[in-house]
Order: C-alpha cells, then structure tokens, then sequence
C-alpha cells in the first residue's frame, strides 16, 4: 500500500493542489485541503473498492474537502488590518494552478465564479471529460456544458472589456 500511495502522491498531488485552488481560490486554503485530501486518500486507500477510477475517487475526495472548508469558513468581512488591494492580490493567484495562460489570462479566469472555475479547470486544465468532469462535481453532464458554455462567454466579454479599457479594437 506504501508504494501504491506514494505513486499517486506523485501523479496526483499538484492536480489535487489546483483543483483545491479553483474551489476555494486561496493559496494557503488550497495548501491545507490537499495536505487533508492526501491524509483521507492514505487512510481510505485500503476500501476503495476500484468501482470508480482512481482519479474520480481522488477528485471526489478533494471536491468533497474543499466543500467542507467552504463551509467552515467564516463569513467574509472586510477587516481593517489588512487593506483590501492586499486581500485582492492574494486572491489573484490563478497563475499557480492554470497550466500555460498567460497572468491576463489567469487573471481573467479568476474572475470567473467559482463553480465555472471549477468546471474550466477540470475539462480544460486536467483534459477530463464532460463524463468525468460531471461526476466529479455531481452534476448532470447537461450542467457540465451549460457552464462550459457560460464561462467561454463571460471570458469572450471579459476580453472584449478589458481591450476597449486599454484601447485596442
């Protein structure tokens, strides 16, 4: 089981971390969940019952982590200690987990809400299915290409936006 577990920490640790990212957004957050999600697969590994693939099994762990931290966290709040274009560039940080865009295009996709962040990542950046992609989310696949579809748009408008404010046509 030690080698067994040891292989998918190096096959799966860093899309475990950027999934981890585009749920919760946070660096630190996303740190933390993936060391949790590596700790449940340690301790899971001996019933997982291969009924699903090793990768829907792990996503599934690490989705269903990020959900529990999204729902520990306290509500946000604007804190007076720290200035609000320091908490907006902590945030800013898709860079870490989007394999190939450029910082304009990582910035953009972190304008994204959340659930589409977490569809792009997966279909986009992890290659997977519109299957995979769906239950790995649990959703239905029709959902999967709904918010495919509308973050392709909000990145179409964002880009078209972001040219007018510098000028370009």
């Amino acid at each position: 089981m030690t080698e067994e577990f040891e292989q998918i920490v190096r096959n799966y640790q860093d899309k475990i971390f950027r999934l981890s990212f585009a749920i919760l957004g946070d660096r630190d957050a996303a740190r933390e969940t993936a060391q949790d999600v590596l700790v449940r697969i340690w301790k899971g590994l001996p019933g997982f019952r291969r009924e699903a693939s090793l990768s829907t099994w792990i996503y599934t762990i690490t989705r269903n982590a990020c959900f529990s931290a999204l729902r520990a966290r306290p509500p946000a709040t604007d804190s007076l200690d720290e200035p609000a274009p320091r908490r907006e560039m902590d945030r800013r940080t898709a860079a870490d987990w989007a394999v190939g865009p450029s910082p304009d295009a990582a910035a953009l996709l972190d304008r994204l809400p959340a659930k589409y962040r977490q569809v792009v990542a997966l279909f986009y950046m992890q290659e997977k299915s519109y299957d995979e992609v769906a239950r790995m989310l649990d959703l239905p696949v029709g959902t999967v290409k709904t918010y495919l579809f509308r973050a392709r748009k909000s990145l179409a408008e964002e880009l078209v936006r972001d040219r007018v404010r510098k000028g370009e046509s």
